[in-house]
Parts: structure tokens; C-alpha cells; sequence
């Protein structure tokens, strides 16, 4: 099936204008109707948790109401349609886009994917002994810069049951497991991306399960780090990071949100087809991170101290 990556995640929030205020924040545009877009258009939706036009909650109250994945074309569509209804409820939504539950209990959409396609700026580095890549006298970074999210990336879920959630994506939805913590939880992609993974599942107690986290791609490292820095001087607080995984080696930076769950920043995700082979790792510090910083409060050097008088 050639799903395509997550189009939108919807929440039913607590507080939808400090809700508002975060998103913007994070960089992404308002387009009306609690719509939030990067630049390719995929998106988070959000509206007021007694919103009765909202998907039900989950049972646990977490606030994600829906993960709308995009599909390539209406052959896919079809073939959802034929595989889900096969022993749930399929509903057709006034739009063309399909709803149904997984196997654990979260609301899933599919429709034509709203992903535009994007000419942005190839990012490049100056090498000591590489051939030139940035003009003569081209400043490589902004103070004032804002970097914006590109493209929603994947979704993370407490599940109940990471193997029966597993076994639905990938033999229900054709989602391919790329690796695996042990006893955890794998990192899956839908035929259609190569990137390393749209959606990882932790299996926890059942009174945990939701939305543990979500994330935007960013065009570059450096992007990570600006962008977190700037929602860092806005009086956010940072969670974890900045730093690099291992599995997918993505930058990251995690952030409280109000949406109750963690949203994150990465970029340069590994891409992988179906040659390669599911790496399986424990879950620990030592397998989750290449380097971890720590940010701190804007630092210069003092110079040295004043000469002894007498």
C-alpha cells in the first residue's frame, strides 16, 4: 500500500490558546480553523476537548484524537478500504478520506496526501580540503533567523501491546519495521517513505497509552539547534536534548508542550529501502543517543582578571 507519512495529527486540547501560542512558537502557520502547517503542508489540528465534531478520546484522556496518514492515489485508498473493512468499521468522510480504529484502540484517517512538493535549498557545509560549497562571503547563520518546520515526521505511541500493534501495521497497512528496541517497541515505515521511521510504539501499562510524542522534520542540524534555541528564550522548556540518535540518526530536541504529550525537532533522518535489515538494541542511554548537550544561558569569555593592586 503506498501510504506516504503522516498528513495531520488532531488533538482535542485543554487550552487551545495557549495551544495556539506553542505552535506558532514551534514555527508553524496558522491557517485558520486550528489547522498548523509546515512548509509541505502537513499539519497539526487542534480543537477544544469537548468538541463534539472531535473523534472520541482514547480511554486513557490523552489528548491526540487522530493520526491522518496521506496516501498516494485512490488505488490506495481503495485498498485500505477493502483490507480495514474486512473485520472493523470503515467510515467514508464527506471529503473521500477514510476512518477506522487500529488494533489498540487509536483513531486512524487516510486521505490523498495534502504533501506539497518543495524546492528548498540544498544545506551545505564548508569542508577543510572539499571542493567550495558556500559562495565567498555567504554567512552561514542568522542570530535572528526562525527556522521552519518542513514536513511533519513521525508520531510516537504508548501502546498496550507492542507485538499485536506491530502486527496490524505491518500486515494490515504494509508498514515495514526498520529496527527494534528489545522488549520495547519497534520503529516502522509505511511503502511509500524510505525515511527510517513515521511511527515508533513503547509498550507501556494500558493506563499510559497515547500520543508520548510528536515531531516536524527540519531542513538541517543547524535548524534544530536555532529553532530549539528560540523556543528555549521564549520561556519553553526544553525535555531532552540537543543531540543525535542511533536508531535513524536524527537530531533531536524535545520540548513540554501543552498538547499533553512531548513535541520534538529533528532532521537528517537515515533513509533505508527494503534491502536492509532491522537492527534490535535494549533501550538505554547508550543505544538512544551518538551525543547528548545541554543547553545552557548565553556565555562569552570574560577575559582574564584584573591585575593585583598593591
Amino acid at each position: 500500500m503506498n501510504i506516504v507519512g503522516p498528513d495531520a495529527l488532531v488533538f482535542g486540547v485543554d487550552d487551545v490558546e495557549a495551544c495556539t501560542q506553542f505552535l506558532v512558537d514551534y514555527g508553524l502557520d496558522a491557517v485558520g480553523d486550528g489547522r498548523f502547517e509546515a512548509l509541505d503542508g502537513t499539519a497539526v489540528i487542534i480543537g477544544h476537548k469537548d468538541d463534539a465534531s472531535l473523534p472520541p478520546e482514547l480511554h486513557t484522556g490523552n489528548m491526540l484524537r487522530k493520526t491522518v496518514y496521506g496516501v498516494a492515489d485512490q488505488a490506495t485508498l481503495d485498498a485500505i478500504a477493502a483490507e480495514l473493512g474486512k473485520d472493523r468499521e470503515v467510515k467514508t468522510q464527506d471529503d473521500g478520506s477514510l476512518e477506522a480504529l487500529d488494533d489498540t484502540g487509536f483513531v486512524l484517517g487516510f486521505q490523498l496526501t495534502v504533501r506539497k512538493d518543495l524546492n528548498l535549498p540544498v544545506g551545505i557545509n564548508n569542508v577543510p580540503g572539499a571542493a567550495q560549497q558556500r559562495a565567498m562571503n555567504d554567512i552561514g547563520v542568522t542570530p535572528d533567523a526562525s527556522p521552519k518546520p518542513v514536513s511533519l515526521s513521525h508520531v510516537v505511541y504508548f501502546v498496550p501491546d507492542y507485538a499485536k500493534a506491530e502486527a496490524f501495521y505491518g500486515e494490515r497497512l504494509g508498514f515495514v519495521t526498520t529496527d527494534r528496541f528489545t522488549h520495547v517497541g519497534p520503529f516502522m515505515r509505511p511503502a511509500g517513505t524510505n525515511d527510517h521511521h513515521t511511527l515508533f510504539m513503547i509498550q507501556t501499562p494500558p493506563h499510559m497509552q497515547g500520543c508520548e510524542h510528536f515531531t516536524f522534520h527540519m531542513a538541517s542540524g543547524s535548524d534544530v539547534m536555532q529553532a530549539g534555541t528560540n523556543l528555549v528564550n521564549q520561556g519553553y522548556q526544553s525535555f531532552w536534548g540537543p543531540g543525535r540518535h542511533i536508531f535513524g540518526s536524527n537530531w533531536f530536541w524535545y520540548f513540554s508542550s501543552p498538547l499533553g504529550c512531548k513535541m520534538e525537532y529533528d532532521a537528517d533522518m537515515d533513509l533505508h529501502d527494503d534491502s536492509w535489515s532491522a537492527r534490535e538494541a535494549g533501550m538505554n542511554a547508550d543505544n538512544s543517543q551518538v551525543f547528548l548537550m545541554e543547553f545552557r544561558e548565553k556565555w562569552a569569555p570574560s577575559g582574564p582578571p584584573p591585575p593585583k593592586q598593591g
